[in-house]
């Protein structure tokens, strides 16, 4: 089994991320990720994000991508922005399973999703760039503005402090939240109500939806993601990275 594993459920499939406990984004996962989603997005009628019991995912791998000189780290950059730009813009019903903790990158996941399910008790859920001297890529920062709008969207960007998942459902990244054990049951069943849809119809409103923010991704992305590199090569920020990494 690799780092992130499909599991068919009739016209549904789940793509969970394997990556360990903690389901860290390293190059590796990020290339089978984007591997993934080109088949699915031809062989599926609706797909479910999923990750494990702790973590869904704690975010970045950080110590690989301190190995990463900076073309290294432009090219995982480019892969895991095209990531959620497919995740968001994929023309079937999609949702996510937060079973776990969400932080970061992981986070950015969850974001694309049409539809957000969690866990009930102790699930965090957050955008900590900002303690580590980075900016929230683009794509994302957009994605939660228009979900939570900008006054919550702005605190939540510029304290990177994590919520529970019962502020997560009152601020709307969450539509649900469950018992731990009813999440991804929860979240099949809304697929699989979706895909009654007729398709056609479902991805051109859908296409309706995602038009603004993927017309402005796509006019700045590259720059965004130039912009992201300076701020990973500040000294502090490198210090506050190197401290990060002591965690993993």
């Amino acid at each position: 089994m690799g780092l992130v594993a499909l599991e068919q459920h009739n016209r549904v499939v789940i793509i969970r991320l394997n990556n360990g406990v903690t389901n860290a984004v390293s190059p590796a996962l990020a290339i089978e990720l984007s591997d993934l989603l080109g088949k699915i997005r031809n062989e599926f009628e609706g797909m479910l994000l999923a990750g494990g019991g702790k973590f869904f995912c704690i975010g970045f791998d950080v110590p690989k991508l301190l190995e990463l000189d900076r073309s290294g780290l432009r090219d995982l950059f480019y892969r895991y922005n095209r990531i959620l730009l497919d995740l968001f813009t994929m023309p079937k019903p999609t949702a996510c399973a937060v079973k776990g903790h969400c932080l970061g990158a992981g986070e950015t996941f969850l974001l694309t999703c049409d539809y957000r399910f969690g866990a009930a008790g102790k699930t965090l859920i957050g955008l900590n760039e900002i303690k580590l001297g980075l900016p929230v890529p683009y794509l994302p920062d957009m994605l939660l503005r228009e979900i939570v709008g900008d006054r919550i969207a702005s605190d939540m960007l510029y304290t990177g402090d994590f919520i529970g998942s019962t502020e997560a459902e009152r601020v709307g990244i969450l539509h649900e939240v469950l018992p731990k054990e009813e999440v991804e049951g929860r979240a099949l069943e809304k697929l699989t109500e979706l895909c009654k849809r007729q398709p056609k119809a479902f991805a051109a409103v859908k296409a309706n939806r995602v038009e603004v923010i993927r017309s402005r991704y796509e006019k700045k992305y590259e720059a965004k993601i130039e912009e992201l590199l300076d701020c990973w090569y500040i000294e502090t920020t490198q210090e506050l990275l190197r401290e990060g990494a002591k965690k993993f």
